[in-house]
Parts: structure tokens; C-alpha cells; sequence
């Protein structure tokens, strides 16, 4: 099967955002593209049959303690990596924060007065997890229009996806401090990859160059496309298993 790994990649000077994928053939051999639109991947000649997205899917109508039950239950996982699993918030709180024409100090109070009002202990929205809302309504709305693609379609967490790959052990180095790409935990990652199957070349800071991404994304999206070859053989775990399904049908899990 061809399969595809996705994560979302910043402006990296010019003036465009978007996507990262990295699809993989069915003999093997990856690519990376970048795309405007996440549904994009699917408009193009020879459209994946499994996508692994590094973003959330499925947004209960009410969150408890800490979060999701996908976030719960791979955070204890992942040691001194588990503030890389944001807590989200509700669907309600989340439909909030994307509002058109509300200037954004604004739409992130409203956001976080619903979310405050949908939480058990109230929690209000994190600046990292609003950041995301504009990208988790994409993928929200894509796949509520597109009923066919949801069976297509999973929610992965790169920082899980490395811990399986990782023989179920958490990495001791992370691909960030403060901000700025770190250099050994971003080899490290690379070294998995590599040993996974993926050529050096599509893992490359020159990749990440030429496509104008960051090299975190680009990585991010080798994991998540290595989640979706484990997806499309069966040999891939959810948390939880089974899936949740919110009241849209869309499946509440992590895939790993």
C-alpha cells in the first residue's frame, strides 16, 4: 500500500505554511512533498491509501482531567518527552477559537471561556494548543465532508511513534530547547528512521531546505509516515484501543 506521514510546518520565509508529507511507495522508497491544503494529498494522481497526521482528530464535547483520553494515556509513556502531548480542548472551545473576521486576542478569550465552561477541573486553552486550532478544523472539517476518507485517515503523535520505533522506550533527547532545533535528539531521530527504512537523503537538513520546512517537521512526518505503514499491515497499537468516537463519528485515538 502507498502510504503517507503528515505534520504541519511553519512559514519558513515565504509567506507559506502548510503541510509536510512524506509518502511511501509500496516498494518502499519516500518522498516528501509540502502541500497547501491538507486535502491536497488526496486530489493528486496516485493518493495514498492510509495517511498517519501529526495533529488531533476527534474532539469530545467535554474534556476531563488532563485532556483526551488518547493524551492520558500515552503521556505516562514518553518520560521527559511528555510535554510534547498538549492537551486539547473541546469542540465547542476549539470551533471557538477559528471564528472569522474576530481578531485574535479576542477569539483566544473566547476560547478559552468555553473551554473553561467544558472542562472538568475547568482548564483554560494553552497558547501552544490554540495555536493549532486553525489546522485541527481543517482536518475536522475535511473529513466530516469526506465520510470515506475517516476509515483513511489516523491521529499520531511523532513523540509516540518514536517511542515504538524505540523498541517501547522513550528517547532521552529531545528535538527542541527553548524553541531552537537541538541537534542530538534531532540525529537521534534520525538514526530510527534510517534503521527503519528510510534513505538519508529524505531525511536530510537539505530536504528540509529545499522544501522550506523545518527539520523537526520534515522528521515528524518520516515518524508519522512510519506509523501509517504500521496502520496499513495491522501491526499498529491505539490508545485506546478501541478508538473513542466523538459525536461527529470522527475516532478519538493515538496510533502508534
Amino acid at each position: 500500500m502507498r502510504v503517507a506521514g503528515v505534520d504541519g510546518c511553519k512559514d519558513r520565509g515565504d509567506g507559506k505554511g502548510g503541510w509536510v508529507a512524506v509518502i511511501v511507495e509500496p516498494d518502499g522508497s519516500a518522498h516528501a512533498t509540502r502541500l497547501t491544503a491538507i486535502a491536497d494529498l488526496f486530489t493528486r494522481p496516485l493518493a495514498p491509501h492510509i495517511v498517519a497526521i501529526d495533529m488531533p482528530i476527534g474532539l469530545p464535547e467535554r474534556i476531563e482531567t488532563n485532556g483526551r483520553a488518547p493524551e492520558r494515556l500515552v503521556r505516562p509513556l514518553l518520560g521527559g518527552r511528555q510535554s510534547s502531548v498538549f492537551s486539547m480542548a473541546s469542540r465547542a472551545a476549539v470551533e471557538a477559537g477559528v471564528q472569522p473576521d474576530v481578531p485574535e486576542e479576542e477569539r483566544y478569550r473566547h476560547a478559552c471561556a468555553v473551554a473553561l465552561a467544558t472542562s472538568t477541573p475547568p482548564r483554560a486553552v494553552a497558547k501552544q494548543g490554540f495555536a493549532l486550532f486553525p489546522r485541527i478544523m481543517e482536518i475536522d472539517r475535511w473529513l466530516r465532508a469526506t465520510p470515506a476518507l475517516q476509515e483513511r485517515v489516523f491521529e499520531c503523535h511523532p513523540e509516540v511513534s518514536f517511542w515504538a520505533m524505540n523498541g517501547r522506550v522513550a528517547l532521552d533527547l529531545p528535538k527542541k530547547v527553548k524553541g531552537v532545533p537541538a541537534a542530538p535528539g534531532l540525529e537521534l531521530r534520525r538514526r530510527l528512521l534510517e534503521a527503519a527504512g528510510f534513505a538519508p537523503e529524505v531525511l536530510s537538513p537539505l530536504k528540509a531546505r529545499e522544501l522550506r520546512v523545518g527539520e523537526d517537521d520534515l522528521i515528524d512526518a518520516c515518524a508519522a509516515a512510519w506509523t501509517a505503514r504500521r496502520i496499513a499491515r495491522r501491526e499498529a497499537t491505539s490508545f485506546p484501543s478501541p478508538p473513542e468516537r466523538d459525536t461527529e463519528g470522527l475516532a478519538i485515538a493515538i496510533w502508534a
